[in-house]
């Protein structure tokens, strides 16, 4: 791919449950994303992959899919809820089946919760992705979902404080995209 060309952004839905609000969160942002030129919008989502209940001495199908599609993206966002404070076990299992694939690639963060927007879900999301030497964005997206704003299904509406967040992150997360694409085109990254 051209380095001026559409940067790879997978967007990832973090919750498996049944009934979540996590689908309809996460295509509701990337259809948003899809509206920019500037990238290639992919949805991964987690509830599409059967991982094991118990790391493996080999990698599964799945495992090998999910780290590939990682590896594959130039950018993520990550679409999370806030469980008891922090993210589901579902994502930490996900994130942590890729190492290198991770590294030297932004990511950005729609949460939802109850009362907080999921604000703890992404300062512990920030902590992780540190570690695998990720840059996660400043600006963030944050649903309430005690608040007004959602349509049937828990899909969220658009207002604009929401198309913002929004554009503001995906601004950042396109910058850093691109300075890392030619960085690591440039010179391998080395953790």
């Amino acid at each position: 791919m051209a380095s001026d060309g559409p940067l790879r952004l997978t967007v990832i839905i973090g919750s498996t449950r049944i009934g979540r609000a996590g689908d309809a969160v996460g295509h509701w942002f990337a259809e948003r994303a899809r509206c920019r030129d500037d990238l290639a919008v992919e949805v991964l989502d987690l509830a599409g992959y059967t991982f094991p209940g118990c790391y493996p001495a080999a990698a599964t199908p799945a495992m090998r899919g999910f780290t590939a599609a990682v590896g594959d993206a130039e950018a993520f966002v990550v679409v999370t809820p806030e469980y008891n404070r922090s993210f589901p076990a579902s994502l930490k299992q996900a994130i942590d089946f890729a190492y290198d694939e991770w590294q030297a690639k932004p990511v950005g963060f729609v949460a939802y919760g109850s009362g907080s927007a999921g604000l703890y879900a992404v300062e512990h999301l920030r902590t992780v992705f540190c570690a695998l030497h990720a840059v996660t964005m400043r600006d963030w997206v944050g649903l309430d979902l005690l608040g007004e704003g959602f349509e049937g299904c828990g899909r969220p509406r658009d207002t604009d404080d929401r198309l913002r967040a929004i554009a503001a992150m995906l601004d950042q997360l396109t910058w850093w995209g691109r300075a890392l694409r030619d960085a690591r085109r440039a010179q391998p990254y080395v953790s």
